[in-house]
């Protein structure tokens, strides 16, 4: 069975995206992002996936969800459906894991099920449209904390 980890980051105030982008840069967190994802495939929706400055991202499976029949995203790119036919599609190619990349909507429907969260706090208040579900303690435990300079990595799993 593939482990289904969430990976994101996200301000105090629960900010994750403004305008299609991340109001912040913090290179150690996309530098964790890369070397946590590398290897595995990366699930994402489709608004994701076209912001991205370089895609698809370079050293992993890229699947893009979206309700278009007709999407094209380029070459290595892997399209489907729905969330359940993402992981349905990484459990037949026997990976281990498989990380969830957002957006918003992917986020919460991915919280009922997955094994894992893979979080980093941004240590501020950010304006934004896009949110990150609020992460329930009774769902989740809290098993690692690297705290660094305006941020911290954190990793919850399952109760």
């Amino acid at each position: 069975m593939t482990q289904i980890i969430v990976i994101a980051a996200v301000a105090r105030n629960n900010v994750i995206g403004k305008d299609g982008d991340i109001p912040w840069h913090i290179p150690e967190d996309l530098k964790h992002f890369r070397d946590e994802t590398s290897g595995f495939p990366v699930i994402m929706g489709r608004k994701t996936y076209e912001s991205l400055p370089k895609k698809p991202l370079k050293g992993r499976l890229n699947i893009v969800l979206t309700r278009r029949k007709d999407y094209k995203p380029g070459k290595g790119v892997v399209v489907k459906n729905s969330l359940k036919e993402a992981i349905e599609y990484c459990e037949k190619k026997n990976y281990v894991r498989a990380f969830i990349g957002g957006g918003a909507s992917i986020y919460k429907q991915a919280l009922s099920f997955a094994d894992k969260l893979d979080i980093t706090r941004v240590h501020k208040d950010y304006e934004g449209d896009t949110y990150f579900p609020e992460i329930d303690p009774d769902k989740w435990q809290l098993v690692e904390k690297d705290d660094q300079n305006g941020y911290s990595f954190l990793v919850y799993v399952r109760r």
